[in-house]
């Protein structure tokens, strides 16, 4: 699907930089190269696959350019080559936004840097504090407890966990998903499903021995899998008026460790619901830009519970695209041409019905196993209306079309050896023919 373009920016152009080379830096790239027409400058730590030999991107690969020092070198310096050219800056990742952040001083004077203080910024990231908030305004989220890794590990002189309350097995994960990047040890995962009270406390001691010293989440474990999740983007403008508001019905998400949890298909459509709950807290702390919301719909009580915000467009941010609005349209209209976020007549809840997938069909459907989902799978891939990130119709060279089609066949291992739901690989095969007709 190609979303229609805006009306181009007035000379001067600009140019759009991001920090991150993975999926999502890929997926801005390309958003502002369908509305706009220009390339990208990504700045990253070393020339990875989603972004490597495309058209619409200029890579600059710097190692280090995590750290801060590094980044903000290599940063200026682009400013100097484009004297005179608007500069919207970007990061592609949590990391790459809260080193923007703690660094605008050092950049502002040439790039715009459309996110939130600093302040703000940890009170919605950090995992526990963002459940106060919720909690604040009436937003579901899990029942958590809150450990302190250096105070309760035993391996630290602690007692262990208390986690009165909840009933195992339970999900434990980092309050600040910053601060346990700094750390490292054997089985290290974005989430961990925990079975018990000792194995609580084994994970915690680890975290200690690996100099995690931040907070620690044990939370109630929603029942059902991944086509209980929903992604919700919001765009809040200058004023912290929620003006944009993109669903998605999570139908599969990754499972390696170092990605699970990040959508892999997702089906576009409004959820007013949804919307006004996240409406309600962005709004009661005064958010500004793209806030990036994971939910899941507990079937025990059909509740939304919001599990955390990213302050940026997600990972997965091009099925706003394909669900009909091109996300870094409000950015440009309203922090670099000074208009009104939204193109007149543009929704304020995105609902076409599309499919995001960087997976095949054929995979999919392996593991939908919901009879009216499936058959709404199998309608929008004969309809068309499939739309993967890195499947664009400008990237013409061989060798990145060859990576490409070489990722997407990789997703068949790194399924078949993580996913959970082994009975999946037995589920009857998908109707012939089911190939995504893309704008490929």
């Amino acid at each position: 699907m190609s979303v229609e373009p805006p009306s181009p920016l007035p000379p001067p152009s600009f140019r759009p930089v991001v920090l991150g080379g993975d999926i999502g830096a890929y997926s801005l790239a390309r958003a502002f190269h369908e509305a706009y027409g220009v390339r990208t400058t990504v700045v990253s730590c070393a020339a990875t696959g989603p972004i490597s030999r495309s058209r619409v991107i200029e890579n600059v690969v710097e190692p280090g350019a995590e750290r801060a020092d590094v980044a903000v070198g290599v940063l200026r310096r682009i400013a100097e080559r484009a004297a005179g050219v608007p500069l919207l800056l970007l990061g592609s990742a949590d990391r790459a936004v809260r080193l923007l952040v703690e660094n605008r001083h050092r950049l502002a004077d040439r790039y715009v840097i459309p996110y939130v203080g600093l302040d703000l910024l940890d009170r919605m990231t950090d995992k526990a504090r963002f459940g106060a908030l919720c909690t604040e305004v009436g937003v579901a989220t899990p029942a958590t407890v809150v450990v302190d890794v250096a105070r309760d590990a035993r391996a630290a002189g602690g007692h262990g966990v208390d986690a009165t309350g909840l009933a195992f097995p339970v999900i434990a994960k980092a309050a600040s998903t910053t601060a346990y990047a700094e750390v490292s040890f054997p089985g290290k995962a974005k989430v961990f499903t925990v079975a018990s009270a000792t194995e609580l406390d084994d994970l915690v001691d680890t975290l200690a021995r690996a100099g995690y010293r931040g907070a620690f989440l044990v939370q109630d474990l929603i029942p059902g899998d991944d086509s209980g999740m929903r992604v919700l983007t919001c765009y809040s403008d200058a004023s912290a008026r929620v003006r944009f508001a993109a669903s998605g019905h999570v139908l599969l998400e990754e499972h390696t460790p170092g990605a699970l949890g990040n959508p892999a298909a997702i089906l576009t459509g409004a959820d007013p619901v949804v919307s006004a709950q996240a409406k309600r807290l962005l709004e009661h702390v005064g958010w500004t830009g793209y806030a990036n919301f994971d939910i899941k719909v507990d079937p025990r009580d059909g509740r939304r519970v919001f599990f955390e915000l990213n302050p940026r467009l997600g990972r997965s941010n091009h099925y706003v695209s394909a669900a009909g609005q091109n996300p870094v349209v409000p950015y440009v209209r309203e922090h670099l041409q000074g208009l009104d976020p939204l193109p007149p007549g543009a929704p304020t809840e995105a609902d076409v019905r599309r499919l995001y997938s960087i997976v095949a069909p054929s995979l999919l459907l392996r593991y939908v196993t919901d009879p009216a989902v499936r058959a709404r799978v199998v309608a929008l891939v004969r309809a068309g209306g499939v739309e993967d990130p890195l499947r664009y119709r400008p990237e013409r060279d061989l060798r990145r079309r060859a990576y490409v089609a070489a990722a997407r066949l990789n997703q068949v291992r790194k399924f078949a050896a993580h996913h959970p739901a082994t009975r999946a690989r037995a589920a009857p095969a998908h109707p012939a023919g089911l190939e995504p007709r893309t704008g490929t």
